[in-house]
């Protein structure tokens, strides 16, 4: 309890009592945009503390309004000013899978910084979603520029291993759902259409027993949660009903999107498919998900055959990606574990969009570059993807740095983070909920992400030679 408390008090004390009021703090504003087109904002108190946050933002839609931006939330903007940081970010001077463009844009705006403001005393690397992986790519591929970095509901698992997981998830879906049918999951011709079609095949498909079962199995190989609604309780472990409703939501409001049209942006910038699922065992693949009880009961009472659909998976004709897409992907971006300075990563539990499995990919690269010492990760209890309270993000940051300021990680047990954030007070302790500001305890929980379905780092030739071919993620038939 004493040590608790001391923790409480080294948290107001780094923070808290700095804070005077918002309106009061005078702050200068740079904007302008760079030959490539991407916009950057600038954001420096007066009482800058010679710490600059670089902020990258997650995917947008393509073709949407495309503005730069330099932090999550409004309150979380307000504190950090107010607190000191200086604040920075820009827009990418593309929408999508934009991180060809964003990692130097970045840099662009680091460089804009030094040439205007002057030499940050440290750097920080931060971002949610497309932004967490951004983030964790500009430290591994500009390592001299940053001095740590918090990536958010990041996309960790790398862009091959993403992009391949979902493509499971969309073959089973074609494959049991929708066979015969002009869905495409790869080489999309027209985005729209295409996932038109798969939100209406959906419906078909969750109105009778056989269809619901042949759906859950096809979320299950993307491990999508049972669990939608962020300020909901998690529904409980048996309650496959529910869960499946969940699963559903996520489908229809937010996977599908990605999978059935936003592909087609992913396959453009790439000349081509990325992605492969030739010698994937999907019965393997099924065994690790995470739904796996709630797929066997609702097979069970549509009265199918689980291993007979799983088996239709396997023997089906295989999708084989365009070699030099994989290249671009692969650029764009995966891992090696390289890190020498600490990493803090958080993610929470009930992410259907990018799932918290990306965690433990991340985390597997890392250990096996011999780099554990550098990273930690934390998690929060609640549902949607990147659904944090502002106080959970002060509260991540706040530990992050005093990692910088004493060479030693502090207690990051969830006990001792949720009394942290817990201090912030109400203005903090809050979460928008259609369109209404509720207030929101925080839930930094002991969660640990189970393994991610379909890794690929720069680890993965080594371990198909260890294999010697067999692992499913190696790429063969030329991929």
């Amino acid at each position: 309890m004493f040590r608790s408390k001391s923790r409480i008090t080294l948290f107001l004390l780094v923070f808290a009592l700095l804070l005077v009021p918002f309106t009061a703090i005078a702050q200068t504003t740079q904007t302008g945009t760079f030959a490539d087109g991407a916009k950057f904002l600038i954001e420096v108190p007066a009482n800058w503390n010679g710490t600059l946050l670089l902020y990258s933002h997650g995917y947008v839609t393509p073709g949407s309004n495309n503005p730069a931006t330099d932090v999550g939330d409004p309150a979380t903007r307000a504190f950090l000013l107010a607190n000191g940081f200086a604040l920075a970010g820009s827009s990418y001077a593309t929408t999508g899978w934009a991180i060809h463009e964003a990692l130097p844009d970045q840099i662009a705006v680091l460089d804009q910084f030094k040439a205007t403001v002057g030499t940050p005393k440290r750097t920080i690397a931060w971002g949610h979603s497309l932004g967490g992986i951004i983030t964790a790519g500009l430290i591994q591929r500009f390592p001299e520029r940053f001095d740590a970095a918090l990536p958010m509901c990041g996309v960790l698992s790398g862009g091959v291993a993403t992009w391949n997981q979902a493509l499971d998830s969309a073959f089973a879906f074609k494959t049991l759902v929708a066979f015969g049918s002009p869905l495409q999951v790869t080489n999309i011709t027209s985005p729209t259409n295409n996932f038109l079609l798969s939100e209406a095949l959906l419906q078909q498909a969750i109105a009778t027993p056989q269809g619901r079962a042949k759906a859950a199995l096809s979320f299950a190989l993307g491990d999508t949660p049972g669990w939608f609604t962020p300020l909901s309780p998690e529904p409980a472990p048996t309650d496959f009903a529910d869960q499946f409703a969940n699963q559903v939501l996520w489908a229809a409001n937010v996977d599908f999107p990605f999978v059935f049209a936003f592909r087609a942006e992913l396959e453009a910038r790439a000349g081509g498919n990325p992605s492969w699922n030739t010698a994937v065992n999907y019965r393997e693949q099924f065994e690790k998900s995470t739904s796996k009880a709630e797929v066997r009961a609702l097979y069970a009472a549509a009265g199918l055959s689980l291993e007979d659909d799983l088996e239709t998976l396997n023997k089906a004709a295989r999708i084989s990606a365009n070699p030099a897409s994989v290249e671009y992907l692969e650029q764009n971006i995966i891992f090696n574990g390289n890190i020498h300075f600490p990493v803090l990563t958080m993610h929470t539990e009930g992410d259907g969009l990018v799932s918290n499995e990306n965690e433990q990919a991340y985390r597997s690269t890392v250990h096996e570059a011999n780099n554990d010492r550098f990273l930690r990760q934390t998690f929060v209890h609640r549902a949607g993807h990147c659904s944090f309270t502002p106080a959970e993000t002060i509260t991540a940051l706040s530990n992050l740095i005093t990692r910088l300021d004493t060479g030693r990680w502090p207690d990051l047990h969830p006990a001792t983070l949720n009394a942290e954030a817990a201090t912030l007070g109400p203005n903090f302790n809050i979460f928008a909920s259609g369109g209404n500001i509720v207030p929101t305890a925080p839930a930094f929980d002991p969660f640990r992400a189970t393994e991610f379905l379909r890794p690929f780092d720069t680890f993965i030739d080594a371990r198909c030679e260890r294999h010697r071919g067999s692992d499913q993620n190696c790429r063969v038939d030329g991929d």
